[in-house]
């Protein structure tokens, strides 16, 4: 998939919950209504992208415990 935006033209968002130690995940939405998310410890990386209707099965599998 081609990037939308470069990675630093991003409005990354770190967990409120987040204590400081660069050790989350960040995420962006992209312009396409896509959501973008990297490792904090190594944003050179590549971030992952998923649509919206992913994003939300996959935090409804982590909120029920489905998720190996």
């Amino acid at each position: 998939m081609p990037d939308l935006l470069a990675q630093d033209e991003l409005r990354w968002r770190r967990s409120s919950r987040s204590v400081g130690m660069n050790n989350c995940v960040e995420a962006a939405r992209l312009p396409d209504a896509t959501l973008s998310v990297r490792d904090s410890k190594n944003i050179a990386r590549q971030a992952l992208r998923f649509s919206p209707t992913a994003w939300s099965r996959f935090l409804t599998a982590v909120h029920d415990g489905t998720v190996d």
